[in-house]
């Protein structure tokens, strides 16, 4: 009986090893990564101590518009938009600390202040005193906390369902609770389980296309960036925003999918609420990423918006 029991035991330790070794998911190579989405090696720029990978499309005299991706995404997210933007206006985008090719961050802070810094860098090095800014999830949010803190540097703000305001999860003054089982992504991360946390962002789940999925699942596995994102949610410690968002000058265009299966529309009240200048512009049957899900239905109202 005992020798039965210890060749269960085995069988099970087997088992679980065999399906470790199956899901495990390493980083893949820099250069890999590079050759398929690196523009140019000069789209690499140190500011405050992190090697960033910005793009710049579009007149180099023409008004700026500075573009900030949300969460375990890249400056991709934004293709469709630049090559429309890029005819009138100076298009800047780059991968977040912790995200694409980008990377982690040196110093392991991921905070808003940090992110703030790095923008405040990032515009002196480009030579850009004033931008609009345009900013989707937690790239709102800091879309958001810049024009607040930073308002004579901010020209117009557009914000796509933006992050900020209490969830589960996520409360005021409080380290967000990241459960354990989310941590096991630095070490197991199948695409089929990317696809399904991706498909709610999606109003329409069949826009989602294999190739967005692709993109999405390659950079999250460049290096060191599931150690960064974990390490963003550890870190993020929201505080009520309504103080900050009632100090935002520029004026400001809330779009929003009203099948965000992320951030609910009617979370659009509070900072329709608490923004001065302030316009919502409702997005029917789209989710949380219209730029992606439907470029040029999102993108009409936006580029009206900015030449104004």
């Amino acid at each position: 009986m005992q020798r039965v029991s210890i060749l269960i035991l085995v069988l099970l330790v087997g088992a679980a090893l065999g399906g470790i070794f199956w899901l495990w998911t390493p980083d893949r190579s820099r250069a890999e990564l590079e050759a398929k989405y690196l523009g140019s090696p000069r789209d690499y720029l140190t500011v405050v101590g992190v090697r960033l990978r910005v793009t710049e499309s579009g007149p180099a005299n023409g008004r700026v518009v500075i573009l900030l991706h949300g969460f375990g995404s890249s400056l991709e997210t934004w293709d469709a938009w630049t090559k429309v933007l890029s005819s009138d206006f100076r298009v800047v985008r780059f991968d977040l600390p912790g995200s694409g090719l980008t990377g982690p961050d040196p110093t392991g802070e991921y905070s808003d202040a940090r992110c703030v810094q790095i923008l405040i860098a990032l515009m002196n090095r480009l030579g850009v005193e004033r931008a609009s800014f345009v900013g989707n999830s937690i790239g709102g949010r800091i879309a958001w906390t810049f024009a607040a803190l930073q308002p004579d540097r901010v020209d117009k703000l557009v914000l796509i369902s933006p992050d900020g305001f209490a969830s589960p999860g996520f409360q005021y003054g409080k380290k967000a609770d990241v459960p354990g089982l989310l941590t096991l992504m630095r070490y197991a991360l199948p695409k089929a389980v990317l696809r399904m946390n991706l498909v709610p962002a999606y109003g329409n789940p069949a826009a989602l296309t294999e190739a967005t999925v692709t993109r999405y699942y390659d950079l999250i596995l460049a290096p060191g960036v599931r150690d960064a994102m974990i390490a963003r949610m550890r870190e993020t410690v929201l505080e009520d925003p309504e103080p900050l968002l009632r100090r935002i000058k520029a004026p400001t265009l809330l779009l929003w999918g009203d099948k965000d299966g992320m951030i609910p529309f009617a979370n659009s009240a509070d900072y329709l609420r608490n923004i001065p200048h302030c316009t919502l512009v409702r997005l029917p049957g789209l989710g949380h990423v219209p730029q992606e899900e439907a470029p040029s239905v999102s993108l009409a109202p936006v580029r009206h918006f900015l030449e104004r």
